[in-house]
């Protein structure tokens, strides 16, 4: 069906929708016309946006503060107190005092979130995770507000208001909550080529994370580093997770979220209360200006990663989350992260995702929190800063709502001379130790345009789906069936299925055959489409970060009257001895008689503790038990589902008709108690054909 609008490609690729006697001209709130709704104004096509733009700040400004007083996006969030470690010094890269020496601590607040749900949500969706991390350091607060993705959807940030509205519930509808699959989304997917490669990351198992620490997270942009001669270094940030990726499997996510809505939240705060503390490493790749443009894209381009390959991650310290907060709402959901907190030695690039972020983090959080005075909320005050020099901040502000501090004197204005009349004169700057910008050198017209270094937009995307193992490309092709199948108009699913030809033939059609669509024409490129060598470091499947542990993970032991005490207590004390947690399972909480004739307390109890919230599963049982258990539908689906979802399955003898009955088949995942501890280290996907069918 043909277009009903005029359509364009800007130089750098990017859709351009044209007024025409059918569709009103666009404008601002005042009503003046609006020549481009896709770019930032900036000087020259690759250099910074300029502060005058009105249209993008009234957008901006507008969408920040549609929602009160929940964050708009990112409103789902778990988070947790501890500490960054330097392991290797940066002092001569960077001024930042974090940097400077190897054992060096400073105080942090992580907090986790999805992006499209309410607060209310649940924790599983497939959707991007939030990484923002808050670093209170000797300079004050640096805030390095990342995902577990490291690459975004848009380029420009005038784009975000459209990016967030199309994903939301359907505006006149309400529903679905926090899910993509849906018209309005796709249907703005399918206009926005840039968005592809995001869409690869997006339909990839990177959106259903096992745990949070089980996430890589990313400071997507490209920032500085600055040392103390003024050179700047680029620099990109990687928290690379100690225990390794993992995720979970569609059909076991879903059963999480109606199991335990909470699940990622619950595991946060029961791993640290078992001194399981979540760890993550901190990678940099550091490159200059003579690199930047080396390479076959635009490292000012947000839709763009530099493979690892190409440019290896540098480890230079750790992260590790040791203290659950005290209370939710004081900490977890007052806490306000703004990218444009820096402290001196950490800058900013051009990037026009970036720039935008800049503005709007502060005017959502001045709507959220309702006040000028939200970074004197304990959570967000500068508590380095505040145990170096005595005062998390000292300046001239003054006043404002829910003003906490008791200023002292008259001197709320700089310079001053009261200090002369023995007057308390306040604070002054500091031309050696503050913080200063980079003096880049920026020249341009002033314009609305996208540069042409951002038009390629298929080339990582295809980059991303040949670096995967090929169960994971399985279930990016699934999981853009299942999202395309819940759209209800045609012409969103034939636009999306042209794009998919510009990135992988063989996914194309996998993808129509699995709707039942004919393949489409490959939709028109504003770049050449290149082939890039794959980066295996970008798999969780057999890749680099996929780790064979027990260590920080649960392990399920159904039981029942009867069960062996010996068995049982050997299965228990080889998952401690391998770092894991056993969790005992019965049809009862209560007492439950063992053969010896002792008994135990379970842990939890068969009908309340699925098998999709442990890691792997153990089954002890006696004869009699297990008949009784043959007739009870959740142990039966108890073991059904760990087999379906790919999780090692250990089961001493009587146990085996419980098996049978689940159709559970022989494979290196099932095995006898003796070798189920090592087993239960994996998944194994080379058993999921046997189980389901992908696209």
């Amino acid at each position: 069906m043909a277009e009903s609008f005029s359509r364009s490609a800007g130089a750098g690729g990017e859709t351009h929708q044209v007024a025409d006697d059918a569709h009103p001209v666009l404008t601002t709130n005042h009503g003046t016309p609006i020549a481009d709704n896709q770019n930032q104004l900036k000087a020259g096509p690759r250099g910074p946006v300029l502060l005058e733009d009105e249209i993008y700040r009234e957008k901006i400004n507008h969408f920040d503060h549609e929602r009160i007083p929940e964050r708009i996006v990112h409103a789902r969030g778990s988070a947790a107190h501890g500490y960054f470690e330097c392991t290797k010094s940066l002092a001569d890269i960077t001024v930042a005092d974090l940097f400077q020496k190897e054992g060096q601590r400073t105080e942090v607040f992580t907090r986790f979130s999805t992006v499209a749900g309410g607060a209310g949500s649940v924790d599983t969706p497939r959707d991007v995770r939030g990484f923002a991390v808050k670093f209170y350091t000797r300079q004050g607060n640096w805030d390095l507000v990342g995902n577990n993705i490291p690459v975004f959807f848009i380029q420009d940030a005038i784009k975000f208001p459209d990016l967030i509205h199309a994903a939301k519930m359907e505006a006149d509808r309400g529903y679905p909550q926090a899910a993509t699959a849906h018209d309005t989304f796709w249907d703005f997917i399918s206009l926005m080529p840039e968005s592809t490669h995001m869409i690869m990351w997006a339909m990839s198992d990177r959106t259903l994370p096992r745990t949070f620490a089980n996430m890589e997270g990313f400071g997507v942009h490209t920032f500085r580093f600055i040392n103390k001669e003024g050179k700047s270094t680029f620099v990109k940030f990687h928290w690379k997770p100690k225990a390794g990726l993992a995720s979970t499997i569609w059909d076991e996510t879903v059963k999480i979220a109606g199991a335990d809505p909470d699940f990622q939240r619950r595991n946060l705060f029961e791993s640290i209360d078992r001194g399981d503390f979540p760890t993550w490493e901190l990678g940099v790749q550091l490159f200059d200006e003579e690199f930047a443009d080396s390479q076959p894209y635009d490292v000012l381009d947000a839709t763009k990663i530099i493979p690892e390959e190409v440019l290896p991650v540098t480890i230079v310290g750790k992260m590790v989350l040791d203290r659950y907060p005290d209370n939710f709402f004081a900490e977890t959901e007052q806490a306000a992260f703004v990218p444009s907190h820096v402290v001196p030695g950490i800058g900013f690039s051009n990037d026009p995702l970036l720039q935008g972020r800049l503005f709007s983090y502060t005017d959502t959080q001045l709507s959220r929190l309702g006040s000028v005075n939200f970074h004197q909320l304990p959570i967000n005050a500068a508590k380095g800063r505040a145990a170096a020099a005595g005062c998390p901040f000292m300046n001239q502000q003054r006043d404002g709502h829910m003003q906490m501090a008791v200023p002292k004197g008259r001197a709320n204005y700089e310079p001053n001379s009261l200090a002369r009349a023995g007057e308390e004169a306040g604070a002054r700057e500091d031309p050696t130790a503050g913080y200063t910008t980079f003096p880049s050198q920026e020249e341009g017209p002033k314009l609305r345009v996208r540069p042409e270094s951002f038009a390629d937009h298929y080339s990582q995307a295809r980059l991303f789906f040949r670096s995967m193992d090929p169960a994971e490309q399985a279930h990016i092709a699934s999981a853009l069936v299942f999202e395309l199948s819940k759209v209800s108009i045609e012409h969103i699913r034939v636009a999306v299925m042209a794009n998919l030809r510009n990135v992988d033939e063989s996914l194309a059609s996998r993808v129509a055959d699995g709707l039942a669509m004919d393949l489409p024409p490959a939709s028109k490129t504003a770049a050449p489409v290149l082939d890039m060598d794959p980066s295996p470091a970008l798999r969780i499947i057999r890749g680099p970060l996929e780790k064979h542990t027990l260590e920080g993970r649960t392990v399920g032991i159904l039981i029942a009257d009867g069960t062996d005490a010996g068995e049982l207590d050997a299965v228990k004390t080889a998952v401690k001895q391998a770092g894991g947690t056993p969790m005992t399972i019965a049809p009862k909480v209560g007492k439950v008689p063992l053969a010896d004739g002792s008994a135990i307390t379970a842990d939890a109890q068969l009908f309340g503790q699925p098998s999709v919230t442990v890691d792997a599963c153990a089954v002890i049982l006696a004869e009699a038990a297990c008949a009784k258990l043959l007739k009870e539908g959740a142990a039966v689906q108890w073991v059904m589902d760990a087999f379906g979802h790919l999780k090692a399955i250990g089961y001493n003898a009587a146990a085996k008709p419980l098996l049978d009955k689940a159709g559970v088949e022989p494979d290196d995942g099932v095995t006898d108690l003796a070798g189920f501890v090592e087993a239960a280290k994996k998944r194994y996907w080379d058993r999921e054909p046997s189980v389901r069918t992908l696209a």
